[in-house]
């Protein structure tokens, strides 16, 4: 297994290269985005002036305090927890956050699905996956929140943070077919089998 440090934005190279049991840190920039924020996007076709082609989002709603703009306080905002939350109900802006906005690196808890992987193959992308529980250790890793758009959504807003050192992350679905969820399922399914036999009870 090997270890990527990104500095944002990457390459679809740079993407394809990762493997599933990876790890990746990530330098430079973040965006934070949820469900309401997606779906306003998605379904009801608003449009944010962010530049994310190339970039990793996390699904997140941060907890955050409001601050006068200042330098340490670019976006008028501070982090007090920023946590990650779980994925799959997002699995249907995968492909578009891919195809109209250029992402690269989905962040978040618990995995995706089947479409979301066929559109990572198709277009060039990953997974990479977050430990439930660890959110004051990710709000660590966030220097700065420089920037929020659709902000009458908050906390689903579209954040841009400022990042150092995000990670080690791991890289649980990749742009090969590879998912360690399907891995796990398998293991799982197979341990079930034999304790089933071993009890004499037919699957």
């Amino acid at each position: 297994m090997a270890h990527h440090d990104f500095h944002m934005p990457v390459s679809e190279a740079q993407v394809r290269a990762l493997k599933v049991g990876d790890t990746v840190t990530l330098h430079g920039t973040l965006f934070g985005i949820r469900d309401a924020t997606q779906i306003h996007m998605f379904d009801h076709g608003r449009k944010t002036h962010f530049d994310m082609k190339g970039h990793a989002v996390i699904h997140t709603a941060p907890n955050v305090k409001k601050m006068p703009v200042s330098n340490e306080y670019p976006a008028g905002y501070a982090s007090i927890c920023i946590g990650t939350t779980t994925s799959a109900r997002m699995e249907r802006f995968s492909r578009p956050l891919m195809e109209q906005y250029g992402v690269r690196l989905i962040i978040g808890k618990g995995g995706l699905g089947r479409e979301s992987q066929k559109a990572f193959a198709d277009l060039g992308g990953a997974y990479l996956a977050i430990i439930g529980g660890t959110a004051a250790l990710e709000t660590t890793w966030i220097t700065a929140i420089e920037e929020v758009d659709l902000d009458d959504l908050n906390p689903e807003s579209l954040w841009r943070f400022a990042i150092k050192g995000f990670g080690p992350l791991l890289v649980a679905m990749d742009s090969h077919g590879g998912s360690s969820y399907d891995r796990v399922m398998k293991a799982a399914e197979g341990r079930k089998a034999a304790a089933l036999a071993a009890m004499g009870v037919k699957a």
